[in-house]
C-alpha cells in the first residue's frame, strides 16, 4: 500500500517529536553542574525551552500515572484487597506533595549521584504524585458501576475476565478518564512551581521549566516575566489540547454508553489522521497484534483469578496471611509513631492537632458545598452540549493550571488593606486550585448521560427541577461523587499553602492544620510536620469512609445504568 500525504505530514510530525524527546533526555542525563546550580534566565527568549522541559516532565509524569491507574484501579474494584488499596489511596491523595518530595529526593538523587536524571525523577515523581490519585478513582468508578446488561452479555458470550476487562470495561471507562486525565495534567501545572525547585540538604536545584522561571520571577518581584510565563502556558495548554486531549475527547465519544449516537465532537488532528493511508492500516495492525499477543499470553501469567472474586475456603490461608501482615505493618507503624511522634511531643500536642484539624475540616466542607453549588450544575449543563464543551475545552483546562499560588499576594494586599479576618478569607484561597475537579468530572458525568434516556424524559415532559432531579443528577451522580472526593483531597492539601499568606512584613494565619503544618515546615521541626501530615491523613480517610465511600457505594447500586 502507498502512503499518501497526510501519511507523510504525520510521519513528519512524529519524528519531529522524537527529536525532541532524544534532545531532552540527553539534557536531563547530564552532570551537574558544579555547586549544583543551574541558572535560571528571565529571558522570555529561553522560555520555549523551559516549556518543553516543563511538559516533558508533566507527559512522563502521566504516562507514569496511566500505568498506576490500569493497574491500581482493576485490583481495588475487583478483588478482596478492595478496602485496604481504597483506604490506601484516600492516604495517599491525602499526603502534601512536598510531604512526597521530602521523602522521595534523596532515593533518586542517590540513584543517580551528581548527574541531572536524579533531580529529574524527582520532580516527575512529584507531579505523578498530583496526577495519579484522580485517574485512578476515575477508572475505579467506571469498573463499579458497569451497565448490568452489558456485563451479564459478556458473560453470556463467554469472555473471560481479563478480556471483559479490555472489550468492556476500559471502553466504558474511556470517556471519564479522558476528561479525568485533562484535569489531571492541569493539576499538574499547580504543583509544578514546587516539583521543580528541589532542595537535599543545604543545595538546591532549579530544574529549568516554567516553574521555576516563574518562582524566581515572584522571587525578583518581575511582573512582566510572570505574564510572560502565563502566555507560554496558555500557548502549551492550547497545543497539548488540539493535538492530544481533543482528539481522545473524539474519539472517546465512540464509546459512550448509548443506544444511538448523540452529537459527535470533532478533532482536525483526529481528521487528519483518518485521512492517512499506510499508517491508519499500521495502527489497526499494531492493534490487533497486540490483542492477539495479550489473549495468548493469557494463560501464562494466569490474570483470570487475579479478576476473579476466588471462593472463602480456598483464600482461607491468604485471608490469614493478609491480615497477619496488616497487623505486623500497624503495629510497626504504631511504634515507629511512638518513638517519632508521641514520646518527644506528648499526647496533649497531639490533642491540640486534632482540634486544629476541625476547622480545616470546617472550611473544607463549606467551600465544597459552595463549589458544588456552582460548577455541578454547569459542568452537567456543558457536559449535555459536547460542542460547547470542547470550544470552552482549552479555557478550562487553563483555568483549572492556572497556579492559583500567584493570587495569593494578593488576597494578602485586600486582607491588610480592609483589615479583613484571615479567618474567613483565607478559606477561597483553598478551593482556588481544586474546584475543577468538581467541573470536570460533572462535565464527564453530564457528558455520560445516554442520549436516548434524554430524549425519553423529554417526551415524558420532564424540564426544569424534575429533570434535574429525575435524570440529570442521578445519571451523573457517580462522576460527582469522584469528584467531590479528589476535590476534597485537594482541598486539604491546598490548605497548607492557603492558610497562611504574606505580603510585603506582614503575614496573616488562619487557625486550622495547615497552618499548623506550614509553620513547622518553617521551623524545620520533622516530629510536627510528620503529625500534622498523619492527622491530616487520618481525617482525610476518616471523612471518605463515613461520607464519600457510602454515598460512592449507593450510586454504584442506585443510580447504575442499565
Amino acid at each position: 500500500m502507498r502512503p499518501n500525504r497526510f501519511d507523510l505530514l504525520v510521519l513528519l510530525f512524529f519524528f519531529a517529536l522524537l527529536a525532541l524527546v532524544a534532545r531532552i533526555g540527553h539534557e536531563a542525563a547530564a552532570p551537574l553542574p558544579p555547586g549544583g546550580e543551574i541558572p535560571i534566565s528571565l529571558d522570555p527568549r529561553h522560555l520555549p525551552e523551559y516549556a518543553l522541559r516543563s511538559t516533558f516532565r508533566m507527559f512522563a509524569a502521566l504516562g507514569l500515572s496511566l500505568l498506576f491507574t490500569f493497574t491500581y484501579a482493576p485490583l481495588a474494584a475487583k478483588t478482596r484487597l478492595e478496602p485496604v488499596l481504597i483506604a490506601l489511596l484516600d492516604v495517599l491523595q491525602s499526603v502534601p506533595i512536598l510531604g512526597f518530595l521530602a521523602f522521595t529526593v534523596t532515593f533518586f538523587v542517590g540513584l543517580f549521584p551528581g548527574r541531572v536524571l536524579g533531580f529529574e525523577l524527582a520532580s516527575v515523581f512529584a507531579v505523578f504524585t498530583s496526577q495519579a490519585w484522580n485517574m485512578a478513582f476515575s477508572l475505579y468508578q467506571s469498573l463499579k458501576t458497569v451497565p448490568r446488561d452489558l456485563d451479564e452479555a459478556a458473560r453470556l458470550f463467554g469472555l473471560s475476565p481479563w478480556r471483559r476487562f479490555w472489550r468492556l470495561e476500559v471502553p466504558f471507562a474511556l470517556p471519564g478518564l479522558v476528561w479525568n486525565t485533562m484535569m489531571s495534567v492541569s493539576g499538574g501545572w499547580f504543583f509544578v512551581v514546587a516539583s521543580e525547585a528541589i532542595s537535599v540538604g543545604r543545595t538546591e536545584v532549579d530544574l529549568p521549566g516554567i516553574g521555576s522561571y516563574v518562582a524566581k520571577a515572584i522571587q525578583e518581584e518581575n511582573l512582566p516575566a510572570v505574564l510572560y510565563a502565563l502566555l507560554t502556558m496558555l500557548l502549551v495548554i492550547l497545543l497539548y489540547d488540539q493535538l492530544l486531549f481533543r482528539p481522545l475527547v473524539a474519539w472517546s465519544e465512540r464509546f459512550k454508553y448509548e443506544e444511538r449516537p448523540s452529537e459527535e465532537a470533532r478533532s482536525w488532528v483526529l481528521d487528519l489522521f483518518r485521512r492517512t493511508r499506510l499508517l491508519r492500516r499500521a495502527s489497526a495492525w499494531l492493534a490487533e497484534a497486540l490483542w492477539e499477543a495479550a489473549v495468548r499470553l493469557e494463560p501464562l501469567f494466569r490474570l483470570e483469578p487475579l479478576f476473579r472474586f476466588p471462593p472463602l475456603r480456598a483464600g482461607r490461608g491468604l485471608d490469614y496471611a493478609l491480615y497477619g501482615g496488616m497487623a505486623l505493618v500497624l503495629l510497626a507503624g504504631g511504634h515507629a509513631f511512638y518513638l517519632l511522634v508521641l514520646k518527644p511531643l506528648g499526647l496533649k500536642e497531639v490533642v491540640r492537632v486534632l482540634f486544629l484539624g476541625l476547622f480545616t475540616l470546617a472550611r473544607v466542607l463549606v467551600l465544597l458545598l459552595l463549589a458544588g453549588l456552582v460548577w455541578v450544575p454547569v459542568g452537567i449543563a456543558l457536559g449535555l452540549r459536547p460542542s460547547l464543551a470542547g470550544r470552552l475545552q482549552a479555557l478550562a483546562q487553563f483555568l483549572a493550571a492556572f497556579p492559583a499560588n500567584l493570587l495569593y499576594p494578593f488576597f494578602a494586599y485586600l486582607m491588610a488593606r480592609y483589615a479583613l479576618s484571615p479567618e474567613v478569607f483565607t478559606a477561597p484561597l483553598m478551593i482556588l486550585g481544586t474546584q475543577w475537579y468538581l467541573l470536570f468530572n460533572a462535565l464527564a458525568g453530564g457528558m455520560a448521560l445516554p442520549g436516548d434516556l434524554r430524549e425519553a424524559a423529554a417526551n415524558l415532559g420532564l424540564r426544569g427541577l424534575l429533570l434535574w432531579r429525575k435524570l440529570l443528577l442521578p445519571g451523573a451522580f457517580p462522576y460527582l461523587v469522584t469528584g467531590f472526593i479528589t476535590a476534597s483531597g485537594g482541598t486539604w492539601n491546598a490548605s497548607i499553602v492557603a492558610e497562611v499568606v504574606s505580603w510585603g512584613g506582614l503575614t496573616f494565619k488562619a487557625t486550622g492544620l495547615g497552618a499548623y503544618i506550614a509553620e513547622w515546615t518553617g521551623k524545620g521541626s520533622p516530629a510536627h510536620v510528620l503529625l500534622g501530615i498523619l492527622v491530616m491523613s487520618l481525617y482525610v480517610v476518616a471523612l471518605n469512609r463515613i461520607l464519600w465511600r457510602p454515598l460512592y457505594a449507593w450510586a454504584a447500586e442506585r443510580f447504575r445504568l442499565g
